[in-house]
């Protein structure tokens, strides 16, 4: 019996669970204390965590904050001198919180000098428009102007808020260019590398991304905006056990400026915390750092509804509606709030406050002059549609890619020949991008990185533009690449899907109505086949394609009227690349 009681006491003693008293642990529970507004707790919470990691600054600095918000200024400012003097003189943005306690204890000559170290030293501006809003109270108080002499983080400023637009209004590569200017002239400047990885990203240079990201970490191991872009690159290359431990980081940060809060909450949804990022929404609500803007409510009610709040979903939505009634945004979620209850639908996966992809598509389907207008136009749509680019289905990369088309300016061509470089995207997305680029009159070479090699497609020569393009052509190409897929290589695919929208150019606007798309793309084998040489025969393409050979026979006939094929191999080798050597009598190689 004895021994009996002996086992339970052992099993017993097996099944305890030690808590583990670090800084981590007293870190998580003062921003739960902070949540509460126990500022009492929170304090003594992160006063043990700087006690096991006293030369942590972020620690430090967030006991300076809770004892400023407390209105125990001296305190603050003591422990703020502690981190300038002694642990990370480089944290500079502590001489603005400096300023701040010394604006609320009157003390304003001596906020002024620290405010002006701030501004003289702080590279990154942070907080300057709320270093401007101070600025005008001393000027008010000691009525006289401040004596600032320079901005450190202003010299590049104006340029980078100009980048900053760009980015959000979709203009990728011009923000790049900008950003690439501004780090030539201020290498330090972490804002503009972060938004140069951004840049890069949403361009499909992801791998440049994570260089800029890394060099910024190496230089700040705590930066906020790295860590978070960091997190949305891993996300997307598949990195999870990159992913789980920067999510882990991410969990800990506790950011006190709204902008950061924002950052990392957005960050934190798409990464698949939601129910982080529903705690930061409602805190920033809350709060009301922000102000009750739509697109946050939206966003907080993404994340309520991942988290398996309904409830508190329809609430931030019917307050998005009120606030922006305009928006079509907050009634489509709210019509589609009963089948995510159910379970018949998911909730959104993505932190944007437009319509979902397949969505916008569906509406233009019923006003195509809309859809060209919004392409052009509409930041909002761009970065959308940017965004589909990236992290949609292989059906909605594929409208997107098309739909960019109607755009065909400097930043669809660039986003396009990036996605042409990416060992990850499929091989028919890539032959429909191609497509899409000579459509729009893009002439010079193209490098396609098909099945892990890199293929050169060769230039064309005033390449043919139509004003649009109808999904019944499309089909045509579809059923013509699945006939010469395993059969034709990328160069003859290319030539192929070259072959029909010169055909098309050629007899725009009388452009025969497609009722018979397999025996379009047969006939378009047929001259591909004729072109590289390949055997090829009428019966072996019809039986194949499942078509007459009348149809057949007609529809090459149709295409060598419009493109005079049989001529010009009169004269040719068969090789379809254009030679410099080589007549050609309407600037077109061969078609």
């Amino acid at each position: 019996m004895s021994q009996r009681r002996t086992r339970t006491a052992e099993d017993r003693q097996t099944n305890v669970i030690p808590i583990r008293l670090d800084a981590s642990f007293f870190f998580e529970r003062a921003v739960q204390s902070l949540d509460r507004c126990r500022y009492d707790k929170a304090l003594k919470y992160f006063r043990r965590a700087m006690e096991f990691e006293p030369d942590n600054p972020v620690n430090h600095c967030n006991m300076a904050g809770i004892l400023s918000e407390m209105g125990r200024y001296e305190e603050s400012n003591s422990i703020l001198r502690v981190i300038l003097e002694r642990i990370d003189p480089g944290m500079t943005e502590c001489y603005y919180y400096l300023a701040n306690n010394y604006a609320n204890m009157e003390r304003y000559e001596d906020a002024e000098e620290a405010l002006i170290r701030y501004l003289e030293t702080d590279p990154h501006g942070h907080y300057l428009e709320e270093a401007d809003e101070l600025l005008e109270l001393l000027h008010y108080e000691l009525n006289r102007p401040p004596r600032v002499s320079t901005i450190k983080c202003r010299e590049h400023l104006f340029a980078h808020d100009k980048a900053r637009r760009l980015l959000e209004a979709g203009r990728f590569s011009e923000a790049a260019r900008l950003l690439e200017e501004i780090l030539e002239r201020q290498p330090d400047f972490t804002s503009a590398r972060n938004n140069l990885a951004l840049a890069y990203y949403y361009m499909g240079y992801l791998e440049k991304s994570m260089q800029l990201t890394s060099q910024v970490l190496e230089a700040d191991p705590g930066n906020l905006h790295a860590l978070c872009n960091l997190a949305i690159f891993c996300r997307h290359k598949g990195r999870e056990v990159d992913l789980a431990e920067l999510k882990g980081r991410l969990k800990r940060i506790a950011p006190m400026h709204p902008e950061h809060t924002l950052k990392l909450a957005t960050t934190l949804g798409i990464v698949g915390e939601h129910g982080e990022a529903h705690r930061l929404f409602g805190r920033l609500l809350r709060y009301g750092a922000l102000g009750e803007e739509p697109s946050l409510l939206h966003f907080a009610a993404v994340a309520a509804a991942n988290a398996g709040d309904y409830d508190e979903a329809e609430r931030h939505w019917r307050a998005a509606r009120k606030l922006d009634p305009a928006s079509p945004v907050p009634a489509y979620y709210l019509d589609r709030l009963e089948d995510m209850r159910a379970g018949r639908e998911p909730p959104p996966s993505h932190y944007h406050y437009h319509l979902p992809v397949e969505e916008q598509f569906r509406r233009w389907e019923q006003d195509p002059a809309e859809m060209s207008r919004a392409i052009r136009e509409d930041p909002l749509v761009r970065s959308s549609l940017f965004w589909a680019l990236r992290g949609g289905d292989r059906k909605t990369k594929s409208q997107v890619i098309q739909a960019l088309g109607l755009a065909a300016d400097e930043e669809v061509v660039e986003t396009l020949k990036a996605f042409l470089l990416d060992p990850s995207e499929d091989n028919d997305l890539k032959r429909v991008a191609v497509l899409v680029l000579r459509s729009i009159g893009v002439e010079d070479k193209l490098q396609v990185m098909f099945s892990g090699r890199l293929i050169t497609l060769e230039s064309r020569r005033r390449p043919p533009r139509l004003p649009f393009w109808d999904n019944a052509w499309q089909n045509v190409l579809d059923r013509a690449l699945e006939g010469m897929a395993d059969r034709y290589d990328m160069v003859e695919q290319h030539d192929m899907m070259t072959l029909w929208v010169d055909f098309l150019a050629k007899i725009y606007p009388r452009v025969p109505k497609v009722i018979r798309p397999a025996a379009w793309a047969a006939a378009l084998e047929y001259w591909v086949a004729r072109m590289h040489r390949k055997p090829v025969t009428y019966p072996e393409l019809a039986e194949r394609y499942g078509v007459s050979l009348a149809s057949l026979s007609r529809y090459v006939n149709r295409i060598d009227e419009a493109c005079g094929i049989r001529e010009k191999l009169k004269w040719t080798s068969g090789v379809f690349w254009p030679n410099p050597a080589r007549p050609e009598d309407d600037g077109y190689p061969l078609l």
